[in-house]
Formats: C-alpha cells, sequence, structure tokens
C-alpha cells in the first residue's frame, strides 16, 4: 500500500472537527498516510512566534504536501506568513456547482480558477501622503506569472484539453497587466494545443454570471483572483464548499510544495458542536489525492461525498439535518460503492 507523509497545520474554532474528518475518511481509503502534526493554533503562533513558522516550513519542504486547517488572523495573517517562506506563488481554486445546493444561480458553474498569489498591492501595506492622501505600490513579477500561466495551461490539458482564459485591464494598466499578459502568451507558445483568450477583467465578470459555460480554466493575477474565487463560491451557493490548493515550484516551474485547505473560516460560533460543514475540507483532501496521482481515489471520495449532498444526505447549512460526524460518516459508508 502506498505511503505518503502529509504536514498537518492544525489551526482554531471548528479545526479539529475537520481534522477528525479527514482522519476518518483517510482510514477508509486504500493508501497509508503518515500525518505530522503542526500546532497552528493562536496560541502557539502567538508564543512561540518564527519558531512556529520555520518549524511549519521545515515539515512542508521535507513532506512536501500539507494540509491547513482554518487558522485566527489576530496581529498578521499566517497564511501570508507561510505564503513568503515556503514560497507558495499560485493559488488554485474550483468552483464547481453540486447538485443539492441551493443556489440563486442557476446554470452550472465548472470553473478553475488559477490565481498569481503574489504582488499586486496585497504585498504593501501601503503609506499616507500627509493626512488626506494614501498610496500602495502594485508589483507583477515576470517569474510568478510564468509559474501560474504553466499551471494553467497544465491544468487545462490534464483535464482534456479545456480553454483557458487570462483576464486583466491590460487596456488601463499598461504596464503591470500588460507585463502579465505578455508572460501568459509566452508560455502559451509551449502548449499549441490548448485555446487561449483574453478578456478584461470587469468584462469577464459580467460575461461569466451571462454564460459560465464560456469560461474553463480562468487566469487571473493576485487582487482579481481573490475577487473573482468569492464571487464564484457565491454562484455555486455556498463559501463553505470552496477548497484550494496552493503552490510552490523549482527552478525548472515543477510543483516543490502543495499545501492545499478549506476557503472557509474558524466558525467560532459553532466550534465543537457538531454544526461544521466538513464539505470543504474534504475537498481539499480529494485535491491532494489528485495532486499525488490518485485521481480515481480523489474522484471517488468527491461522488460519494456529492451523492449524499443530492439525497439531502447533509449537514443543515446546505439543507440537510446531520451533525458534522454523521455526515462525515455517510461519505465512508457511500464510498465502497465508487473506490476503484
Amino acid at each position: 500500500m502506498p505511503e505518503y507523509e502529509i504536514t498537518e497545520l492544525h489551526g482554531d474554532g471548528i479545526g479539529p472537527e475537520l481534522a477528525l474528518c479527514v482522519h476518518s475518511v483517510a482510514d477508509a481509503l486504500p493508501l497509508d498516510f503518515d500525518f505530522h502534526d503542526i500546532d497552528w493554533s493562536l496560541k502557539s503562533r502567538e508564543q512561540r512566534g518564527d519558531e512556529a513558522i520555520e518549524e511549519a516550513a521545515a515539515s512542508m519542504l521535507r513532506t512536501r504536501l500539507a494540509l491547513k486547517y482554518p487558522t485566527v488572523t489576530a496581529t498578521s495573517s499566517p497564511n501570508a506568513a507561510i505564503r513568503r517562506r515556503v514560497g507558495f506563488s499560485v493559488i488554485y481554486r474550483p468552483a464547481i456547482s453540486i447538485a443539492g445546493i441551493s443556489s440563486n444561480f442557476k446554470p452550472n458553474v465548472n470553473l478553475h480558477i488559477v490565481r498569481v498569489a503574489t504582488g499586486g498591492t496585497y504585498d504593501d501595506p501601503g503609506q499616507l501622503v500627509g493626512k488626506d492622501a494614501a498610496v500602495s505600490l502594485r508589483m507583477v513579477e515576470r517569474e510568478p506569472c510564468a509559474q501560474a500561466a504553466a499551471f494553467a495551461f497544465d491544468l487545462a490539458r490534464k483535464k482534456g484539453n479545456l480553454r483557458v482564459t487570462s483576464a486583466s485591464k491590460h487596456t488601463i494598466q499598461r504596464v503591470t497587466d500588460g507585463l502579465f499578459e505578455r508572460v501568459v502568451d509566452d508560455v502559451h507558445e509551449a502548449y499549441g494545443d490548448i485555446e487561449h483568450n483574453r478578456e478584461l477583467f470587469d468584462a469577464l465578470l459580467a460575461k461569466i454570471i451571462l454564460s459560465p459555460e464560456q469560461y474553463d480554466v480562468v487566469l487571473v493575477l493576485n487582487e482579481y483572483g481573490d475577487f473573482l474565487s468569492d464571487m464564484a463560491s457565491g454562484l455555486v451557493g455556498s463559501l463553505g464548499t470552496g477548497a484550494s490548493g496552493n503552490y510552490a515550484f523549482n527552478e525548472k516551474r515543477e510543483v516543490k510544495v502543495a499545501m492545499f485547505d478549506p476557503a472557509g473560516g474558524t466558525a467560532p460560533d459553532i466550534s465543537g458542536r457538531n454544526l461544521c460543514n466538513p464539505t470543504a475540507i474534504l475537498l481539499a483532501f480529494g485535491m491532494l489525492l489528485d495532486h499525488i496521482e490518485q485521481y480515481p481515489i480523489g474522484h471517488a471520495l468527491r461522488l460519494a461525498m456529492f451523492g449524499a449532498i443530492a439525497d439531502g444526505q447533509c449537514t443543515k447549512d446546505i439543507g440537510g439535518e446531520l451533525g458534522t460526524k454523521e455526515f462525515t460518516q455517510v461519505v465512508i459508508d457511500r464510498l465502497a460503492d465508487h473506490l476503484p
């Protein structure tokens, strides 16, 4: 049985409950996992400071795989800290309609959002200019854009020659967004079998709402990806079903570390009450399985989970009556019908 080492960054709020769900599902799979626990709770991070970041980074660089549970942001962002230390430059967020989850949006959504995870204005808090103005620096770098573009085109190829759309405001932000689009064009030369289109980002938002079926893989800069990911989660009916992959690369643009996490927060109001929805963390675990080339098993997990949700066997936040543990057990029970 193949064995995989996974760094687990344990967090706050509903994090411990989500970890129990992952371990229960992992035990039901025909794979062997060796989880390396890192205490990344707010208390631990505040007491240990940089030592906590270094411990997490060292483990992740060794195992090359990680799961991260929701963490509280107090004085500084733990996500930003680990992103800088490990060198995550690309975030991948699928946004896919799930039968059984009600939404105000009727068409099916099947988007794969690839986001440059560095630069933009997010890396610069800005500064005041006098009393009545403020300024921040917007940085766009060639190599993270190239890594994101290569990831997007590879993803499109693996999923059956999907279309890739890069979106920015290159007609207005001619230098920064213009560099991004030029880099995408350069990388695309090695992917002649993949269709590449370009859209202005504001027009893209409207077109996705009007005709989501026209878009498969969408490649964007940092802020744009942040906005688009949350909008897409709203279209599919729940922020609580979003999962992300975070990737760092070597000099050959090969993934050297991959970390997977749910998009939601710590939900302190329901923590410890068997009420949280584990769909996002299980989708994140499914993404990890895909990454380690165990796609049939990752797909089986998704089929088991989506089937349960479609039949109304789910948690209360998405229309069911089950608790966290009970929903997880239903998914495990259904797995046998889908595992290869």
